[in-house]
């Protein structure tokens, strides 16, 4: 997934501010549902939620630059999902994140629903 960095998305000097880089893989992890007609959640009080984050900061982008979100399964079992998401600029990773998500039902964790675990294959 493609995105252009705005105003909005930088500090005072122009850089994006540290926690947008979690922004745009959390919006790339939903446009993988999107894509597919549906949501990250499957209208019974529940859906993924984040139990661990591990970021690295390896670079920096900046107002008006293009970057691209990648994402790549891990590991993947009943109830939880491990990532590695990766934030690019001109083919360069400037972000990377690993990320461990647990499928929540009424805030306990339950099986995934075949419906969402293709789509994360």
């Amino acid at each position: 997934m493609q995105i252009r960095i705005y105003y909005e998305d930088t500090d005072a000097g122009g850089i994006v501010y540290h926690t947008n880089y979690i922004k745009y893989c959390e919006r790339a992890r939903s446009e993988l549902f999107f894509e597919k007609g549906l949501t990250p959640t499957d209208g019974e009080a529940s859906g993924f939620v984040v139990k661990n984050i591990n970021a690295d900061f390896l670079g920096m982008s900046m107002l008006g630059d293009m970057v691209e979100v990648t994402t790549k399964l891990l590991k993947k079992k009943n109830s939880s999902l491990i990532l590695e998401q990766s934030v690019l600029k001109n083919e360069k990773i400037i972000f990377k994140m690993e990320i461990i998500l647990v499928f929540v039902r009424e805030g306990r964790p339950a099986r995934i629903p075949e419906s969402m675990s293709e789509i994360l294959d």
